[in-house]
């Protein structure tokens, strides 16, 4: 079974000179546009903070889930 593609909407950001120095330094290494690379580093930090997803955002069918450690 094909998985439906979201539709992808446009939205802006505001940020310093450095700081889009920065952004098109790492997209460069990658290989990817700003704009990939800033959704990868999203995605990387959400599912490091939460590994089981969250009520709006639950892990991918077939996702590999990491126990919660206890405190």
């Amino acid at each position: 079974m094909a998985k439906q593609k979201e539709k992808k909407l446009v939205r802006t950001f505001t940020v310093t000179p450095r700081e889009l120095d920065m952004l098109e330094a790492l997209a460069r290494y990658h290989g990817f546009s700003k704009s990939a690379t800033l959704t990868n580093l999203v995605k990387k930090e959400f599912w490091r903070v939460f590994p089981q997803g969250t009520e709006e955002v639950p892990p991918d069918p077939g996702a590999r889930i990491t126990p919660k450690e206890s405190p």
